[in-house]
């Protein structure tokens, strides 16, 4: 079955860097898009940044533009975020998704995604 586990949070103090991980198996990696997305306490889960099948289409919220980065390894099955100077309002649980097919209302759209992983805590605090 699909299962995606994600790994690499913890704490960080503000303006240091993370760099999650989602390893990927129970399907073929490469026919598929990646979405990683982020629920901080008593709010809504939200889209960060997404990649293509193919890698040659990212997005990013504007909150995080700039400062994140979203890969893939087909080799590794594995999608990456590299998060650089990060804030404290950068704190939630971080979850990789992934559509079954090309999400049609946007990228950012969670109810697009069938696929998620459990999700790993980043802490950005002093």
């Amino acid at each position: 079955q699909v299962q995606l586990v994600e790994s690499g949070g913890g704490l960080v103090q503000p303006g240091g860097s993370l760099t999650l991980s989602c390893a990927a198996s129970g399907f073929t990696f490469d026919y598929y898009d990646f979405g990683w997305f982020r629920q901080a306490p008593g709010q809504e889960r939200e889209g960060v940044a997404y990649i293509s099948s193919s890698g040659s289409s990212r997005n990013y919220a504007e909150s995080v533009k700039g400062r994140f980065t979203i890969s893939r390894d087909s080799a590794a099955n594995t999608v990456y975020l590299q998060m650089n100077s990060l804030k404290a309002e950068d704190t939630a649980v971080y979850y990789c998704a992934a559509p079954s097919y090309d999400p049609t209302t946007g990228w950012a759209d969670r109810d697009e995604y069938d696929y998620w992983g459990q999700g790993t805590q980043v802490t950005v605090s002093s």
